[in-house]
């Protein structure tokens, strides 16, 4: 028999685990993290967010410290939301108001029985905390939405209760971010915010 030299090749489970560089390893870390980190901007700008009441404009409807969902995925905004906005006079901070009125929509705010109107038939507001005694200066009544816009106010219509479309002027729909779906904070009072 002749003398040949054989190599045993052992089989494919029997062989030691490839060692990875420790760069590739970081280097698939910082991609997952990145990754993560986009989805979660994505998520957070165009399908839902969270959002902390501060102060008492809507008040009875939230209170301070409310935490919120909105819905920002393809909203429309309808009469009677509660939606997070900014506002055109002060876009670094956002505010939480409901629609009154839409674009084509006629506001009217009876300056002595403080009813507020919409198309000539009064609002039934039971979520107010009164009647809206300040008119607000920014625009002229019956005031017809125009194009592209829509009217909001606070539920809180005591005299400077909140700042709204009767003193900053109707809200652009590109500055409305979207509509509150619940509350989800204090754990008393979870669920939906608008009655039924």
């Amino acid at each position: 028999m002749d003398n040949e030299n054989y190599t045993v090749v052992p089989d494919e489970e029997e062989l030691p685990p490839a060692k990875r560089p420790w760069q590739k390893e970081a280097a698939d870390w910082i991609i997952s993290i990145a990754i993560a980190v986009v989805l979660a901007l994505i998520i957070r700008n165009y399908v839902f967010t969270f959002v902390n009441v501060n102060g008492s404009s809507m008040t009875p409807t939230l209170t301070h410290g409310d935490i919120l969902y909105v819905n920002r995925f393809m909203y429309t905004p309808k009469v009677g939301d509660i939606v997070i906005l900014k506002p055109p006079v002060d876009p670094g901070r956002h505010y939480v108001k409901r629609v009154i009125a839409t674009s084509g929509m006629t506001v009217d705010i009876n300056p002595i029985t403080h009813d507020v109107s919409v198309d000539g038939k009064i609002l039934d507001e039971e979520y107010i905390t009164g009647k809206t005694t300040e008119q607000g200066r920014a625009v002229s009544y019956p005031y017809t939405v125009k194009e592209g816009e829509v009217f909001v106010m606070g539920d809180n219509r005591n005299p400077g209760g909140s700042s709204d479309s009767r003193s900053i002027g109707p809200i652009p729909d590109k500055n409305i971010e979207g509509k509150v779906i619940f509350r989800i904070f204090p754990i008393s009072q979870i669920g939906s915010v608008y009655k039924k």
